[in-house]
């Protein structure tokens, strides 16, 4: 860790202050994230349609601002503008969720915190991918997600200690301003690089100029792009929230602290290992690691439908961390890897505009199957597309592998 730390350091020290930009904001929104579903069922009264439905809204709002803004930030090669104007939206926004007193209300809010998100996500991504080195990228996104879910562990234990302090639920959210405040202040530090690869002529939304041309070291093909997001796309269909994960703990009996706890330790797996899986798949193949990613999520998905108390959980939380970080940074390395330079950020607006969409569908889905038939099939349901994504990524995955190590 520490290796990969020096490098970082010396190579690419704004990828640094990204990730303390990352790191203040998922500590002021994953100190409310576990919250919200508790507060949406406890104090408003919502069922479990109603949490899927808010945050498949929510999330596919973030997901549709994700292209346009990355299709507007390569169209004018700025990046920063874009991340600013996005952590605002999000930092001013969460308190809302506190004055809430309908679903509704919070429905509002939560899909401003995201527009927030959809704004600077793609924008953000691309400046990373600006940043470093073609052969460094998963190293990179490794290391920005370690900064960014070292937000997330802290998030839900300074939620604890505020939890000890507070009684009213509503009261936590205007907390969330603070390091909300703080990581805004780190944006005035990023430094762009001096000349991006800036689209000549009509810049339009054309599918086919996303797509790289084709080099021997990647294999790839102008259709691989294409093919990608169409494979990851059919597993997000199947992939809710992870709200739902957090209220099958709960309807288990298990008690709101420990049910952070576990989250916080998900978090924290999830955070240290992620430098290191995205270097690995600079020098094995990012579709690789995030193949065998997807296999671990079948399992815990499983595991999940299943489980029925605390050792259950404490053990898939620290799996599903494994599958995160093998997939969250690598996927978005490898988009930037598919990506023509002068449209680095629509790509990954085009990315993250399909996994929201399709998680949309996943989390409605999964509350409608949650409140007609349990737990236990809801959960079953995510197991479907990581079977589509497993079968049709096969001999793409295998061909790889052999190459890197013949």
């Amino acid at each position: 860790m520490f290796k990969l730390y020096k490098k970082i350091k010396e190579k690419y020290p704004q990828i640094l202050i990204v990730g303390f930009v990352s790191f203040f904001t998922d500590i002021a929104s994953e100190m409310l994230y576990p919250l919200t579903p508790i507060f949406l069922t406890t104090i408003l009264g919502s069922s479990m349609m109603d949490v899927g439905l808010i945050e498949g809204i929510a999330e596919g709002l973030s997901s549709l601002l994700k292209t346009y803004s990355g299709f507007w930030s390569d169209k004018i090669s700025k990046r920063r503008p874009f991340i600013f104007a996005g952590y605002l939206i999000s930092t001013l926004s969460r308190p809302l969720i506190g004055l809430s007193i309908s679903p509704l209300h919070v429905l509002g809010a939560r899909s401003v915190d995201r527009l927030g998100k959809g704004l600077r996500t793609a924008p953000r991504d691309a400046l990373i991918a600006d940043i470093v080195k073609e052969q460094d990228r998963g190293l990179a996104f490794g290391w920005h997600r370690l900064m960014d879910t070292m937000g997330a562990v802290i998030g839900p234990l300074l939620l604890i200690f505020i939890l000890t302090k507070i009684s009213d639920l509503k009261k936590i959210y205007f907390w969330s301003i603070i390091p909300g405040a703080i990581s805004l202040f780190f944006i005035f530090f990023i430094k762009e690089p001096q000349k991006l690869n800036r689209p000549t002529g009509q810049f339009k939304f054309h599918w086919k100029e996303l797509c790289s041309p084709g080099n021997s070291n990647m294999m790839s093909t102008n259709g691989e792009f294409k093919y990608f997001i169409l494979s990851w796309g059919l597993f997000c269909l199947t992939n809710s929230s992870d709200a739902f994960l957090l209220l099958k703990m709960k309807s288990t009996g298990l008690n709101f602290s420990t049910i952070l706890f576990i989250y916080a330790f998900y978090n924290l797996i999830y955070a240290l290992l992620s430098p290191t899986l995205g270097s690995l798949s600079d020098k094995w193949g990012k579709l690789n690691i995030l193949f065998y990613g997807i296999i671990i999520f079948l399992f815990v998905y499983l595991g999940f439908s299943f489980a029925t108390n605390l050792m259950h959980f404490f053990i898939l939380y620290a799996i599903y961390g494994i599958y995160m970080a093998a997939t969250e940074g690598v996927s978005k390395a490898y988009i930037a890897d598919l990506a023509q330079p002068q449209y680095k950020a629509f790509a990954m607006g085009i990315f993250g505009t399909t996994t929201g969409l399709a998680q949309i569908f996943a989390s409605i889905v999964t509350g409608l199957l949650w409140d007609k038939f349990g737990p236990t099939n809801a959960l079953l349901f995510n197991c479907l597309g990581t079977i589509l994504f497993l079968l049709l990524n096969f001999k793409k995955t295998r061909k790889r592998f052999n190459s890197n190590f013949n």
